[in-house]
């Protein structure tokens, strides 16, 4: 139960993060190349939220995965 409490704070996160960076980066582009218009804020934020889904569900569908570092034998 624990470890699902923190894959899904991760996940809520994550979402939140790439969601408003999203956001910034379509803003930019909007600015800069496109004559203001609103569709680069909208497909940034919505490849951010693309980005997140796919984080989370692979988080989700993997329980046994383990991070963590390669030991060499010497």
């Amino acid at each position: 139960m624990e470890d699902s409490g923190r894959k899904w704070d991760r996940c809520v996160s994550d979402s939140a993060v790439k969601t408003v960076l999203g956001l910034g980066v379509g803003a930019l582009f909007s600015l800069l190349f496109f004559k203001r218009r609103s569709w680069p804020v909208a497909f940034g934020a919505g490849a951010g939220l693309g980005m997140a889904f796919s984080n989370c569900r692979h988080d989700f569908r993997s329980p046994n995965l383990l991070h963590g570092h390669m030991v060499k034998d010497e």
